[in-house]
């Protein structure tokens, strides 16, 4: 069905929210599908989906407003601790409408067990709720921990001392929600909305302040760059409490258009459900973090589902969380042009949570071409994610400058440097953290005027005439060489990786300098205990980084599955990883230490480890391995 009364110049709404009853009451938009939840079982055409239309949704966000402003005020914050779903959507909207400063987080198991409650702990603490919004069995099960004699005791205060509100007693549709005001009034532009936790990648996760205004700014902004409309369809796994998942529920209302939802564990188990909902309903626009791309070629299982895959409606597929290769984008468009993929369809990007989440993409470059990304301008492997400079995007709002991290001066292109970013997007800040929110938030160039911007802590570098803009990788991230020259760790991870891709996991490698050595830690894909399997592994991979990056690593690991710490985004926390590593923490198969010639100077497997600590002589330069008590830990300080 299209729909003809929609008008691209029809005026653009202060706040997110404010274009819900627009399209409600529109005759043509009132029974039409907002979001669709698809479980693992609905994509065949015998299954049905949940849907939730624009009429509903507004009607539903009205009745969660009005029930949340009986025990709270306008201006409270408020936890948001519910499953993926569609009632997740509508009580984002909901605290949005009511005028409340939401903090949407994934619900740890009730039990707080195996430590799954750190940040659970870290919002409670850093954001003083008023209230926490959570499904009745889920209350019930925290207040039995809370009374529980074996509970953690801090927890357990954090947990006590805020208000409970059930989902059940917010979706009481039996009272009556005051639709008939006119009177909006929900958040403002100026006010602050939403706490959005940074991912975690490069530290400790900080709570970003973003306004109603700014997630406007930026929704529409990518609207505009990805060209979404009423009749687009879009399919997402993501998860929706932050960053892309939630930016797209917002985009979502915006455009019109229809999302299809999905959570991001039914996408892990079985990959070939992506392609089977992007068949299934049509989908022009999916966003997938980078490492989907490789899952999905491995594992995507084409010819094992009863629905045949057809991936020609697609227009938008979106890559996210940097670096992006060319090569993993060839491998999987090669694999599936032959289920429909149009080359052009894929749309490298760039985001982050201080922007709110999207800053750029080269898709509009690739597109108005009369080539592919196939032959669009690659920078040691990997693709653009924005184009600065074209006639396109004269009357934008949003500058990106490269910029000198130690001197704050603009570079030439073709230098690498940290990304600035000025935008209205530009959230406010950090929570609690003035001193960084001014350092961050506020940056200006040291050598002559400039407006506010926005340090990213992320490398790029501008190419060719074009000015395309290539994402690099982290500046905290970056190893230093003993030549003074610089590597980013996702080189030699990738270098690793493929030395030995049938044994190791693919994304589940952290490369970083221990002292002057760098060290690689790789997961293994399956148990494997024969030691000469495992030595073979270590020498591959010390071997093909040598042979394809020119480094010399004096340390390799080999991990059990799911050792290397990850944000919820999949991406690599190499911080984490050094520290539990550092710790005596890591699950691990087999070592092997280098000495400066790259001759092997020790080779342990797990069966003769007792205790694990990583020590050095600051007189040498080899590290090596000493084994000792397993109560015995060497700082991470200490080799720093």
């Amino acid at each position: 069905m299209n729909y003809e009364n929609y008008d691209p110049s029809f005026p653009d709404q202060p706040v997110v929210d404010l274009y819900l009853p627009v399209w409600a009451n529109l005759p043509a938009f009132r029974s039409k599908p907002a979001f669709i939840w698809a479980d693992d079982d609905s994509t065949s055409e015998s299954q049905g989906s949940l849907t939730l239309t624009y009429a509903q949704l507004n009607d539903s966000v009205q009745t969660i407003s009005s029930h949340l402003l009986l025990p709270l005020q306008r201006g409270d914050t408020v936890v948001v601790l519910c499953p993926p779903g569609l009632q997740l959507v509508e009580i984002i909207f909901g605290c949005q409408r009511a005028g409340l400063l939401s903090i949407p987080i994934y619900p740890p198991h009730p039990s707080f067990a195996n430590e799954n409650y750190h940040h659970l702990v870290r919002v409670l603490s850093q954001t003083k709720p008023k209230a926490a919004v959570a499904h009745p069995d889920y209350i019930a099960s925290v207040r039995e921990y809370i009374s529980s004699s074996s509970s953690n005791k801090n927890l357990a205060v954090l947990l006590q001392n805020i208000r409970w509100i059930s989902t059940d007693d917010i979706t009481d549709k039996r009272v009556d929600s005051n639709m008939g005001s006119l009177l909006y009034s929900g958040c403002k532009p100026h006010e602050v909305y939403l706490i959005q936790y940074t991912s975690g990648s490069t530290g400790i996760p900080k709570p970003v302040l973003v306004t109603a205004g700014s997630a406007a700014h930026n929704v529409r902004t990518a609207r505009k760059a990805y060209d979404l409309h009423p009749n687009s369809v879009i399919v997402s796994w993501l998860p929706q409490y932050h960053d892309c998942g939630l930016m797209f529920l917002l985009l979502t209302i915006v455009s019109g258009a229809t999302c299809v939802l999905t959570s991001p564990n039914a996408f892990l188990r079985r990959p070939r459900l992506w392609l089977e909902l992007i068949t299934k309903f049509r989908a022009t626009c999916t966003p997938v973090p980078s490492f989907t791309l490789p899952l999905v070629v491995k594992r995507g299982g084409v010819d094992k589902g009863t629905l045949p895959i057809n991936l020609w409606s697609m227009k938008n597929l979106i890559i996210i969380n940097e670096p992006i290769y060319k090569k993993s984008a060839e491998e999987f468009v090669d694999s599936f042009k032959h289920f429909g993929l149009n080359p052009s369809s894929i749309s490298p990007s760039y985001g982050l949570a201080e922007n709110c989440t999207f800053v750029s993409t080269a898709w509009r470059s690739i597109n108005k071409s009369d080539n592919t990304f196939q032959n669009l301008a690659c920078h040691k492997k990997l693709l653009p994610s924005a184009r600065l400079a074209s006639s396109y995007e004269e009357d934008e709002d949003t500058t990106i400058v490269v910029v000198n991290e130690n001197t704050h001066e603009p570079v030439e292109d073709g230098i690498e440097g940290e990304i600035w970013v000025s935008s209205p997007s530009n959230a406010s800040g950090y929570l609690g953290h003035p001193f960084l929110t001014s350092e961050i938030f506020q940056a200006r160039f040291s050598n002559m005027a400039s407006k506010c911007f926005v340090r990213t802590g992320d490398r790029g570098i501008v190419k060719g005439e074009e000015r395309f803009l290539f994402v690099t990788g982290r500046c905290s991230d970056v190893i230093k060489l003993a030549n003074n020259e610089e590597v980013h760790p996702h080189y030699i991870e990738t270098a690793a990786y493929n030395a030995c891709p049938k044994y190791l996991r693919g994304g589940c490698l952290a490369a970083f300098k221990i002292s002057r050595t760098i060290a690689v830690v790789a997961e293994m894909q399956r148990s494997e205990k024969d030691n000469r399997v495992l030595r073979m592994i270590c020498e591959k991979m010390r071997l093909s980084i040598l042979k394809e990056e020119g480094i010399e690593v004096g340390l390799v690991f080999l991990v059990k599955s799911g050792d290397v710490p990850k944000t919820t985004s999949g991406k690599i926390q190499r911080w984490a990883a050094k520290n539990k590593l550092v710790e005596g923490k890591m699950s691990i198969v087999m070592e092997m230490g280098l000495e400066n010639n790259n001759s092997v100077l020790s080779i342990t497997h797990a069966s003769q480890r007792k205790g694990r600590v990583i020590d050095e002589d600051e007189d040498k330069k080899d590290i090596f391995v000493s084994f000792v008590n397993s109560q015995t830990r060497l700082s991470l300080l200490s080799l720093l």
